[in-house]
């Protein structure tokens, strides 16, 4: 028997207008923060967690860019990260002397993120910032500056808008919790 396409899911966690909301108010400050510089804007994506998210969030941000993306993996199928961070898919576009955007999902331990920076950092952007949906700071492992954050969320396995579990969920409007699965 097929399951129910939202099966396993124990409660939602922040709204589809709950995150609406926040991400138009992360493009306008991300505008306000941007609208005065003259080289390139360049948001990167990490795939595939982020991509719902940064479609949204490009549409809010009122100003000239370029997107481009990144495949990277640390969780594979389990719900705990396995600390390896694989680069999948590299940049098409080159980043040295443009502003780059971090566009992630979700920072759990952190160690993705900074693996991306020091990797990003080393091809001389003229800046480079991160901003993500959700945070989970009582989980971080490693220091990484966030410059925009949408929601500070528990230490709860989460699913929707983008986010999956075995690539499965991602279709969900809101974040939801896991619970058992059926």
């Amino acid at each position: 028997m097929k399951k129910a396409w939202n099966s396993g899911i124990c409660r939602t966690l922040i709204t589809k207008e709950e995150i609406a909301i926040k991400v138009k108010e992360l493009g306008k400050i991300i505008t306000e923060d941007y609208k005065n510089v003259e080289e390139e804007l360049i948001v990167v994506c990490l795939l595939k967690g982020s991509v719902v998210f940064m479609s949204d969030l490009c549409r809010e941000i009122k100003l000239p860019m370029k997107m481009d993306f990144m495949s990277v993996s640390s969780y594979g199928d389990a719900f705990e990260s396995s600390k390896e961070v694989k680069i999948k898919k590299e940049l098409d576009e080159s980043i040295m002397g443009k502003h780059v955007l971090i566009i992630e999902d979700i920072i759990d331990t952190g160690r993705t993120l900074k693996k991306i920076t020091e990797i990003l950092n080393m091809r001389e952007p003229k800046s480079l910032k991160i901003c993500t949906l959700l945070d989970k700071p009582s989980r971080r492992e490693v220091k990484v500056t966030v410059d925009y954050i949408g929601f500070e969320i528990p230490d709860e396995f989460v699913l929707g808008y983008g986010l999956d579990f075995k690539q499965e969920y991602r279709n969900l409007p809101e974040i939801a919790v896991m619970g058992p699965l059926n």
